[in-house]
C-alpha cells in the first residue's frame, strides 16, 4: 500500500513537474499583465500551482491546460483584488480616526484579514439573505420591513438571518472571524 502511494506520489511529481515548465512562464506573463506589482504576479502565480498541488488532479487529463489556469489564476485575481478593495476602505476609515488611535501593523493585518473573511462568507450567501441580514443588523430594520423591501416572508426573513448567522457561527468557530 505505502509503496503503490509512494509511485502515485513520483508520477504526480513528475508529471507537475513537467506541467509546471510549460505553463509557468505563460501564467507568469497573464498575471503581469493583470497585476501593477511583478512581485504581487509572482506570488498568485505561484498560488496558482499551489492549488494544482493541494487538488492532486491527473494534469495528464486536463485537456485545455492554459483555459484550465486561466481559471484559478482569475479566480485568484478576484479575491486579490477584493481583499485589496476592503483594505483600501478600512484605510481610509482609519485616516479618519486621530493618530494615537492608528493600530500596529499586526493588528491592521488582523483587520483587514477578518474583514476579508466576513467578506468571503457574506459573498457564500444568497444575494436576498446577505441583504436581509446586513439590513438586519447595520441598518437595524425590522424584519417585517425587510421582507416588503426584498418582496418576501417574514418567515423568509427569518430563514435567511438564521442562514446568515449559521456561516457567522460557523466562521468564528474556524477563528476566521
Amino acid at each position: 500500500m505505502v509503496k503503490a502511494c509512494l509511485t502515485m506520489q513520483s508520477a504526480f511529481s513528475r508529471h507537475f513537474s513537467d506541467f509546471y515548465c510549460q505553463h509557468h512562464s505563460w501564467l507568469q506573463r497573464f498575471m503581469s499583465r493583470n497585476l501593477s506589482c511583478q512581485h504581487t504576479a509572482e506570488d498568485l502565480t505561484q498560488d496558482s500551482f499551489i492549488r494544482l498541488i493541494r487538488r492532486q488532479e491527473n494534469l495528464e487529463q486536463i485537456e485545455s491546460p492554459r483555459a484550465y489556469l486561466t481559471t484559478i489564476a482569475k479566480s485568484l485575481l478576484v479575491n486579490h483584488w477584493r481583499r485589496q478593495d476592503i483594505e483600501r476602505s478600512y484605510l481610509l476609515l482609519l485616516q479618519e480616526q486621530p493618530e494615537a488611535e492608528s493600530p500596529s501593523a499586526q493588528a491592521h493585518y488582523e483587520v483587514v484579514e477578518r474583514l476579508y473573511h466576513l467578506d468571503q462568507m457574506l459573498q457564500s450567501l444568497s444575494a436576498n439573505a446577505r441583504q436581509a441580514f446586513l439590513m438586519s443588523r447595520l441598518q437595524g430594520v425590522r424584519y417585517q420591513d425587510i421582507a416588503t423591501e426584498l418582496g418576501v416572508s417574514e418567515r423568509m426573513i427569518k430563514k435567511y438571518i438564521a442562514q446568515a448567522m449559521l456561516k457567522c457561527l460557523q466562521a468564528q468557530q474556524a477563528d476566521l472571524i
